[in-house]
């Protein structure tokens, strides 16, 4: 599926047109939290982390709407040296790839949340929190889950049980389980949009 290839071209300098969003995304077990913008922050969170819905606490995570890649930048350069006190390193599970070794702060949540409420009532379109928002990603994109799970059919042989027993299909396996994981934990019932033998494979686990 496409948001499990998805880097972050609008960092790309030159490349600012188009609606963007900022993004706050709280760590699910200690008090640290990422900063940044993305125009898909769904493949960006999936980047990010492999399990981004177990990582980050979603329940807590914020997103505002932006006209343009550049307003999202200069809003997160704003809040970013505001927040310069609280930097911290990333978490090492974060993957090195996904360049988001920037942007981590400890302590700074209330401060914003509350710079996020204040945009609100500007007049920026607010998601909090944004479990609701991502659901109805999940949802739209629910459907091309059949297609995907032919195509890890066809890369083993249409015997979904070759990701257990085969060694070197193990990286396979938990990126199936990472995608459906997450598609489940964010609202979407898998069984009803994959191939009968994957939905059966996929039960079993």
């Amino acid at each position: 599926m496409a948001f499990l290839r998805t880097s972050e071209p609008e960092r790309t300098r030159g490349t600012s047109e188009g609606a963007c969003h900022l993004y706050v995304l709280p760590c699910a077990y200690e008090d640290l939290l990422k900063l940044g913008f993305s125009r898909q922050p769904l493949e960006r969170m999936q980047a990010l982390h492999p399990r981004f819905f177990e990582f980050f606490d979603l329940d807590r995570a914020l997103l505002v709407d932006t006209e343009t890649v550049r307003d999202a930048r200069r809003l997160e350069l704003e809040l970013g040296h505001a927040l310069a006190e609280y930097s911290a390193p990333a978490p090492l599970t974060v993957r090195l790839q996904a360049a988001g070794h920037t942007e981590w702060y400890r302590g700074a949540y209330p401060l914003l949340s509350q710079a996020v409420e204040r945009l609100a009532a500007n007049g920026h379109t607010v998601h909090a929190p944004l479990r609701a928002w991502l659901e109805m990603q999940m949802q739209a994109r629910a459907p091309a889950l059949f297609s995907w799970g032919l195509s890890v059919l066809e890369r083993v042989e249409g015997e979904p049980d070759h990701l257990d027993r085969l060694p070197m299909l193990h990286a396979l396996r938990q990126q199936v389980l990472d995608v459906l994981d997450a598609h489940r934990a964010l609202g979407v019932t898998v069984s009803d949009h994959l191939p009968d033998a994957l939905a059966q494979w996929y039960r079993q686990r």
